[in-house]
């Protein structure tokens, strides 16, 4: 006796074999194209909201019975039920595309089958549950499916652009500093044309979020919970608008930044003006092809409080850009001059206290660090 879900699958191949007919294409043979194993991405979900159904579970590729003779692609996917305490009414399949990710499909059963798509194209779907109180589920694993067909005979070549960038990879945190919230990078990825930038998806309760775009290889997103974790995906976007596989996701932990300094009491005879510091910089960074972050430390090796400081240097090439600073004003003119002065809050410098700062920079190739440092205008020695 066939089972429920064969027969229904039976019954999706028949909808789309009659699709495809009215088009004009006759009906023909089982897709002789491969199946592919569906290629999950493994990611932790954030908690459900209260009172959702659970997340679709057993998600599975499941290519229906399409004509031959046909270059159109389909992808079809089935699943398990969710649960439910009201009952659940119905799901969602959505599947991204170089704008985000849009409701490919709505069912009321555990397939579905999803035509109008490249032949031979990857694509990245998830699926959530709805139910009657209109709840959202976790959404599942990512998926990529390869879009299939039945015997393709001949097609004309599709014109244009239509190989997508390779898949983002080497996603780390520890590269941009004194961020208050997550920050992480990548190694870029490669196209056949040219990568236009890229997209960037954090996972929440009923989906993936997109929260921002890339031109570079480094993201990061701050007004988060401090020591939460959060979960990202990047996608490289080219030219034409091809999207590559989403990369690995990773999981980091929002920071605080690096802490406020208390500012020193005020002595009790008041100098009506602060002496020329004594300085010392410590300044490192870290290099990617395309830019790099620096790390700047200030420290009053004076034997008094500096009160107000502006700390001025030169990077030794003119394609040196800071795009990003942090914990200063930073400023840069059409030269290579850069200028760094106090924030309210670290305006004050106690004798052998510190005070960190830091930027993110575009580079031409030339990233070497700056020779030399000055603190309101007096040398500073380096670390």
């Amino acid at each position: 006796m066939r089972s429920p879900r064969y027969l229904a699958w039976l019954a999706a191949g028949a909808a789309v074999a009659a699709a495809i007919a009215l088009s004009g294409v006759p009906a023909g043979a089982m897709a002789a194209t491969p199946i592919p194993t569906p290629t999950p991405s493994a990611a932790p979900s954030p908690s459900a909201e209260p009172g959702a159904p659970t997340t679709p579970p057993n998600v599975q590729l499941c290519p229906p019975p399409v004509p031959a003779g046909t270059t159109q692609g389909y992808v079809g996917l089935c699943w398990s039920p969710s649960t439910d305490d009201v009952g659940v009414t119905g799901y969602e399949v959505y599947r991204l595309t170089a704008t985000g990710f849009v409701k490919a499909s709505s069912t009321t059963g555990t397939t579905t089958v999803m035509g109008g798509l490249a032949y031979g194209q990857v694509y990245t779907f998830y699926i959530v549950a709805k139910d009657a109180d209109g709840h959202t589920s976790p959404p599942t694993a990512l998926i990529n499916a390869r879009a299939v067909t039945g015997m393709v005979v001949s097609p004309s070549p599709v014109p244009g652009d239509t190989t997508p960038p390779s898949k983002p990879s080497g996603l780390h945190d520890g590269c941009v500093y004194d961020w208050p919230g997550t920050a992480f990078c990548w190694t870029a990825s490669t196209d056949d044309v040219a990568v236009a930038g890229y997209a960037v998806y954090r996972l929440t309760s009923t989906g993936w979020l997109a929260v921002g775009t890339r031109t570079s290889t480094y993201f990061m997103e701050g007004n988060l919970t401090t020591y939460n974790k959060y979960t990202y995906i990047v996608v490289a976007i080219d030219t034409s608008n091809n999207v590559s596989v989403p990369s690995d996701p990773i999981t980091t932990t929002a920071l605080p930044g690096f802490p406020t300094p208390t500012p020193s009491p005020s002595p009790s005879i008041t100098p009506k003006s602060t002496p020329t510091p004594i300085c010392k910089v410590a300044y490192t960074q870290s290099t990617w092809w395309t830019g790099f972050s620096a790390s700047v430390s200030i420290t009053n090796t004076g034997s008094t409080a500096i009160s107000g400081w502006t700390l001025r240097f030169a990077f030794p090439s003119a394609g040196e850009r800071i795009t990003q600073g942090w914990s200063a004003d930073w400023s840069q003119g059409t030269d290579n001059l850069v200028t760094a002065s106090n924030l309210a809050w670290n305006a004050n410098i106690a004798p052998g206290a510190s005070v960190s700062i830091g930027f993110n920079a575009s580079h031409t190739g030339v990233s070497d660090p700056p020779g030399s440092f000055s603190l309101n205008g007096a040398p500073c020695t380096k670390a």
